[in-house]
């Protein structure tokens, strides 16, 4: 390998992509009740329903960032093994991780300056950062270098679209997301709104639905839109324990224009509990975000 690929727990990847690409995975960590869970991003063995369940039945869950000994002491061994380093990381707008993965990459840049060790911003969360880390490995076996195909990415990410709904909306509220009286109103009145990743990473309301078969409906009609060359495009969609939505979705995808290939997973348990049960996200890249 030219070099080392790494990415976060929070980019929602199946085991046998993380396996057949070789990707290095940094654990996330989160707090139920004063018991600390680490995901290590295996998707694939996540309990999504009893996760899920705790959130329907009001607990708390507290995410901690990923700081910066963790991305020093996961770097440093392929680096005195001679290898390159590119780390593609959640968005720097929701989470403060990839300013701790910059901080470690200038450090470790004094100790190994013959080596190439490159962080991208993906501007996204779960299947953002995982469908980007997909194109750096494909180009990694193209016989690309770290700083080839960071540079890459950071235009792919560009045209990376993340549109998303949600079934409460009280825990935007909690994450900050919304606020109290918006989020009171808006369930009261039965709307569900689909939020995007912006430009610069942030959450923010794209549509706003009365009701979820709309909102499925105007997530398929996005895709419609907005996708280009699905022939050759992975498209994802992640759940938040609610497998049925998913399919449903899947099948909308499918009629509307066929992907190339279609990835249905759990959303993972980090930017999941900020979004709650009943999320339904859609990823794949257009012409823009």
């Amino acid at each position: 390998m030219s070099f080392a690929l790494f990415t976060d727990a929070c980019s929602n990847l199946p085991g046998k992509l993380l396996a057949r690409y070789q990707i290095h995975v940094l654990p996330c960590s989160y707090t139920v009740d004063g018991v600390q869970t680490v995901y290590n991003g295996e998707i694939d063995v996540f309990d999504a329903h009893a996760h899920y369940e705790l959130l329907r039945a009001g607990k708390h869950v507290q995410t901690s960032l990923l700081n910066t000994q963790l991305f020093l002491d996961s770097f440093r061994p392929a680096l005195e093994a001679g290898q390159d380093i590119l780390y593609v990381g959640m968005s720097s707008g929701i989470s403060g991780t990839y300013q701790a993965s910059t901080l470690a990459a200038g450090e470790l840049r004094g100790e190994f300056p013959d080596r190439q060790i490159r962080t991208v911003d993906s501007l996204g969360a779960g299947f953002g950062p995982g469908l980007l880390t997909l194109r750096a490995a494909a180009a990694r076996e193209a016989g690309k270098d770290a700083g080839a195909v960071a540079d890459e990415l950071e235009q792919a990410r560009l045209n990376l679209c993340e549109y998303f709904t949600v079934d409460d909306l009280m825990f935007l509220r909690r994450s900050g997301r919304l606020n109290a009286a918006s989020a009171v109103v808006g369930t009261m009145l039965g709307i569900k709104p689909i939020l995007r990743g912006d430009e610069a990473g942030h959450i923010v309301v794209s549509h706003k639905c009365r009701g979820r078969k709309k909102a499925l409906e105007t997530l398929a009609q996005i895709y419609a839109q907005r996708v280009v060359h699905p022939q050759d495009q992975l498209v994802a969609i992640s759940h938040g324990d609610c497998p049925a939505d998913a399919r449903a979705l899947a099948d909308r995808i499918t009629e509307i224009a066929q992907p190339k290939e279609l990835l249905i997973c759990p959303h993972e348990p980090f930017t999941g509990s900020h979004v709650g049960p009943g999320m339904l996200g859609l990823f794949f890249f257009s012409e823009g975000r």
